[in-house]
């Protein structure tokens, strides 16, 4: 049995590499993935780039040295102008848009009548900053009525973030349990990815071969148990070797990218500009501190735990998944009929990324975290979304870890076994489409 069954592995692992569109895949994928990080990082920073320039036409006492140019505006300040001068003197010089502050009593008043002309729906970063503005100098005017120097308004307005440490006196980091989330979440993805496209290879593989009616002449030498299992193991191997390929090369090819075009990753940042104007030495420094903390939070991350914690689960997550692929080819003539099986397959693993997100990051301990990455569908995604934070004190508790693996090889065991027996009935039935009351026959046989 040992012998057919490794004869099967390499037979479907060759036919599946020497295959063209698996050379050709192999070979574009990286540059795609690639071209497609640096494309985004070169969209980013031209955007980040665009400044816009508004015109202000203040006819009020107020305001006269708050507009100064920041990160995302240039103003140009036109005087002893009429607001229809100024809108068709902006209009001519295509500027982004027109501020009009009329005159007033109070900041209130002029406040309340200023308008913001453009010539679209106005972008929300600009209306943004504007907004912030006339809302620092409203909150100074009302502070000062009620006594409230300059200077006592700085210091009312300085911001306060509570201190935050461990128990055991470390300083802790806010969004650093979002972080982990979002890295384990790449590994969790990267499997659900896996097996969508790999469990088809599966189910497309056995379709061929029904339809070919080779099947009839294998099944004579081998066992039905054995065709699947060959098929899931090899397809499984030219994937990760498929797999590895794309990493080394991609890694490869960004760093290249990296250093030969100049490309800055820090643009797809979405905080990468969020606070405009000069900052001070003492803000730059704290920002670097911070910076070196939340390196230090990354580059703690039980990464060795990770990795292989990624390959138990994207081995079992994907042999549980192709052994149903491979029963739903088995029982179908072509891949239309397949259609009706395919979304339920599908399911968890999407409920798995949605609720993993949502629950994980608001609480990686809570009943749900916890019950997702321990259901066997599920728990090759959302664990992997909790294994950042390590297992023991503070992480995973190594009860739930080992439960969540048991589960998924008992799982695995329990669903050969069913594929099995709808793989041994539906591989050689033909010219009829089957039905979830059939499937359950067959279970049955």
């Amino acid at each position: 049995m040992t012998s057919k069954l490794g004869l099967i592995i390499k037979r479907e692992y060759l036919a599946k590499v020497r295959n063209r569109s698996f050379i050709v895949m192999t070979i574009l994928s990286p540059l795609l993935m690639v071209g497609m990080i640096v494309l985004i990082a070169y969209l980013a920073k031209i955007n980040d780039d665009e400044t816009r320039v508004v015109s202000v036409l203040n006819k009020s006492a107020f305001f006269q040295s708050e507009f100064s140019p920041s990160k995302n505006i240039s103003y140009v300040h036109m005087d002893d102008l009429t607001l229809e001068q100024a809108k068709d003197s902006t209009n001519s010089l295509e500027y982004y848009g027109l501020l009009y502050i009329p005159e007033g009593a109070t900041v209130e008043e002029v406040s309340n009548s200023s308008y913001l002309f453009t010539k679209d729906n106005p972008n929300t970063s600009v209306t943004k900053e504007l907004e912030d503005i006339f809302q620092n100098q409203l909150r100074q005017d009302r502070l000062q009525k009620l006594g409230v120097t300059s200077k006592q308004f700085s210091s009312v307005e300085k911001p306060f973030e509570i201190n935050l440490s461990t128990f055991d006196g470390e300083k802790s980091m806010r969004g650093i349990n979002e972080i982990k989330a979002i890295i384990g979440g790449g590994f969790g993805y990267a499997i659900m990815m896996f097996i969508i496209i790999y469990g088809g290879f599966v189910m497309r593989s056995v379709i061929e071969e029904k339809t070919s009616r080779i099947i009839e002449v294998i099944i004579s030498s081998v066992k039905p148990f054995q065709l699947m299992l060959g098929k899931i193991i090899g397809n499984s191997l030219a994937g990760i070797t498929q797999f590895i390929i794309w990493i080394v090369s991609a890694s490869l090819l960004l760093f290249a990218a990296v250093l030969i075009f100049g490309i800055d990753l820090t643009a797809l940042s979405s905080d990468n500009g969020m606070t405009p104007g000069p900052m001070g030495m003492s803000q730059l420094g704290a920002m670097d501190d911070k910076m070196m903390m939340y390196a230090k939070e990354i580059y703690d991350i039980p990464w060795g735990l990770l990795i292989v914690s990624f390959f138990i689960y994207f081995i079992l997550g994907y042999l549980i998944y192709s052994s149903i692929y491979a029963a739903i080819g088995a029982a179908v003539d072509n891949e239309t009929d397949t259609q009706q099986f395919i979304f339920p397959i599908i399911l968890p693993l999407m409920l798995a990324i949605y609720v993993g997100f949502f629950s994980v990051f608001s609480n990686p301990h809570g009943p749900i975290a916890v019950g997702f990455s321990l259901f066997p569908l599920t728990s090759p995604i959302v664990m992997l979304m909790r294994l950042p934070g390590g297992i023991g004190e503070g992480g995973v508790p190594l009860w739930q870890f080992l439960a969540s693996v048991f589960l998924l090889i008992v799982t695995f065991l329990g669903i050969v076994s069913l594929a099995a027996k709808i793989y041994r009935t539906g591989i050689l039935m033909y010219g009829k489409k089957p039905t979830y009351k059939e499937l359950i026959k067959w279970l049955r046989y």
